[in-house]
């Protein structure tokens, strides 16, 4: 019997496919390896062309955040390194409206925190949610002191007792503060929104205080690994300034001092002058000391005007009246006001006589009270004459007469060069904003008619700045070095390394030096025998000149009232300047406001500076005393003999009694001007 054959169960995997299937599974074979290569071409075309674009599109789509770093804006220090002007770390309040309103159980909580630490109303938080119910970024509240922020970050950390305070972070920041107030705001300024200098060295200075702002980038790539990335801010420089705090303190002192006396004297509800202002410069260098006017503004609050103006007064102004008061407030007078110098120009004219050989020195004039020029009689200050004077007495009385003698010597083309050799008409260059242009307020070569010319001569007829005049008279009496004034001898990094000085800068040369110490032999006559006595410092070589200049128009009892002067006599180290604009008082053109502000000035500030005392004296800490008197007080204080040791009264009157001083002297009137 023949064996049966098993069958194979796998048989049809070993069958050939039909010619017919194996066509069919070709061509779909070089379909897909058609369209695989059809993907890669187009994948790699748009790659190539496209591809950054879809890049951010993707970034876009990914948990992404980023945010500014700010810069620390540059302080502003004094000469000895004191800071009047900062900018102190603070905060800004941001609210995330989308995580915030992500959960109802997150609004409630979050808007009572936002009430209780920062003070933020809740009608003002709801409001912004309702406008804005998909911002990631809304400010808040600015300027958030350290304090504050410190309560909310423990508040955040804290979640077990609030879970559902959500949405609130805290942005870096800094605001500009100024420790000392109103002190030199016309020199220092202020800044605005954007750290933006508006006057002053802030503005003058402002790139350099200004630094640039960091940035953090922060996102979740594919794998959901975070990735930041920091661009640190660089902050500003430091700018130091000429200035000195203590020093500019007495002059401020001062300055208010005689304010608040004269305060509605004369003009009901007016400050005690129009304006005071002083200057005090090293004559050597150029550089500013001290530089100050009244009334003057708190630099922290610079658009209150309450200080100036009774609440009354500023209710009735428009707005267009207190932006003009404002922006009067915030003229630095001693560099954006002209005015005439008055006699406190004569020595100018002196020394163009001297330097162009017009006078030898050794001329006399008689003064009969006035002087026919031209088609008028002018006048001198005193109306029933000086009589006979050399230049030394005409200098010391301030004689206009003998003044227009001398310039009709000199005549009208040296006179002019003169003036603008002095710098009378340009530019200082001093290194602050808003200086004024004098060029047209000077009478030209042409110009200067014989009445011109002699009215010219004793600082009437044209004007100047403060700042032109403290820089000429400087070189008056330096021996002829005319320095350019500035107000900023440093700028330091952050860390404190110099990074550029501003050394003295000598423009051009004035005069000789033998025609300086004449001039300055002329000035110290003014304060031995003339109009500049009653301004004398025991102790100190003082040299100076008065002036007195009625506004325009003449006739309208208006005045301008100035001294400037120096110390000591031989090398000067100190110059310092005095303007009184329409003092509040009866009688503007009495010279002796300016002297007693200027004499109260110097008496504080040349201790404080070490200025050389006379020969007999010595510098204390309160000023110039005989050097006998002083060793007198050390040799009685070495025995014993002086000191007190009774300080039981605890109302603290130790007044003597029985002492009676001689006061006569006191009350020997001050020649008028």
């Amino acid at each position: 019997m023949a064996k049966r054959k098993k069958k194979n169960r796998f048989e049809f995997l070993t069958k050939k496919f039909p010619k017919r299937m194996q066509k069919k599974l070709v061509m779909l074979f070089m379909a897909i390896i058609l369209a695989f290569v059809v993907l890669v071409g187009r994948i790699t075309y748009i790659n190539a062309s496209k591809g950054e674009r879809y890049t951010k599109i993707v970034l876009d789509q990914q948990e992404y955040d980023n945010r500014v770093i700010p810069y620390k804006r540059g302080d502003i220090v004094d000469r000895n390194g004191t800071k009047i002007a900062v900018s102190q770390r603070v905060y800004n309040v941001i609210l995330d409206v989308v995580v915030l309103t992500s959960d109802k159980d997150y609004i409630d909580p979050t808007i009572e925190v936002l009430s209780d630490v920062f003070g933020i109303k809740e009608s003002d938080v709801r409001e912004r949610i309702k406008e804005n119910p998909k911002s990631r970024y809304e400010i808040l509240a600015k300027g958030v002191s350290y304090e504050k922020a410190q309560k909310f970050q423990k508040i955040e950390k804290n979640t077990k007792k609030y879970p559902n305070v959500k949405g609130i972070w805290l942005e870096d920041d800094y605001q500009r503060t100024y420790p000392y107030n109103e002190l030199a705001s016309d020199v220092i300024g202020f800044t605005v929104s954007g750290n933006e200098g508006s006057i002053g060295i802030e503005s003058a200075y402002n790139s350099i205080l200004n630094g640039t702002d960091g940035r953090e980038y922060g996102y979740f790539d594919d794998a959901s690994n975070a990735e930041r990335t920091v661009k640190p801010p660089k902050n500003g420089n430091t700018v130091v300034t000429t200035i000195d705090v203590t020093l500019q303190s007495i002059v401020e002192k001062c300055i208010k001092e005689f304010n608040d006396e004269h305060a509605g004297e004369a003009r009901e509800g007016e400050p005690g002058s129009k304006n005071t202002a002083v200057m005090i410069m090293n004559p050597n260098t150029g550089e500013i000391l001290a530089e100050a006017s009244y009334p003057n503004f708190n630099l922290n609050k610079p658009r209150d005007l309450s200080a100036i103006y009774p609440k009354e007064k500023l209710k009735e102004m428009t707005d267009e009246e207190k932006l003009e008061a404002l922006n009067e407030l915030w003229r630095n007078f001693c560099v954006s006001d002209a005015f005439e110098p008055g006699s406190t120009a004569k020595p100018f004219t002196v020394a163009t006589g001297l330097e162009t050989g017009a006078l030898k020195g050794n001329e006399t004039y008689v003064c009969g009270g006035y002087l026919h020029v031209g088609d008028y009689d002018i006048s001198c200050h005193l109306k029933s004459g000086h009589g006979p004077e050399n230049i030394e007495q005409a200098v010391a009385n301030s004689c206009n007469v003998a003044l227009m003698h001398m310039v009709e010597a000199i005549g009208a083309k040296d006179f002019s060069r003169y003036q603008h050799i002095f710098g009378f008409g340009e530019y200082t260059g001093i290194d602050l904003p808003g200086e004024a242009s004098t060029a047209s307020l000077l009478y030209t070569e042409e110009q200067l008619n014989p009445a011109e010319l002699a009215t010219s001569s004793f600082g009437q007829g044209f004007n100047v700045t403060m700042t032109q005049m403290t820089a000429a008279f400087s070189s008056l009496i330096n021996g002829g070095n005319y320095y350019e004034p500035h107000v900023v001898k440093q700028i330091q990094d952050e860390s404190g390394k110099v990074v550029e000085t501003k050394d003295p800068v000598l423009l051009k040369k004035t005069i000789s030096a033998e025609t300086s110490t004449k001039v300055k032999e002329y000035m110290k006559a003014v304060m031995t025998s003339g109009t500049g006595q009653s301004a004398n410092v025991e102790g100190y070589d003082i040299g100076g000149k008065t002036g007195t200049a009625e506004k325009l128009p003449r006739g309208n009892e208006k005045y301008v009232l100035s001294f400037i002067g120096y110390a000591p006599q031989e090398n000067p180290e100190v110059v310092v300047y005095v303007v009184i604009d329409e003092a509040n008082v009866e009688d503007q053109g009495t010279s002796s406001y300016v002297l007693d502000l200027s004499k109260k000035i110097m008496s504080q500030a040349f201790p404080y500076l070490n200025i050389t005392t006379m020969e007999g004296y010595t510098g204390t800490t309160q000023g110039a005393v005989p050097t006998d008197q002083l060793q007198q007080q050390s040799g009685n204080e070495e025995n014993g003999t002086s000191i007190d040791d009774n300080y039981d009264k605890p109302d603290g009157a130790y007044i003597d009694e029985n002492y009676n001083p001689d006061l006569s002297d006191w009350a020997s009137e001050d020649p008028v001007e």
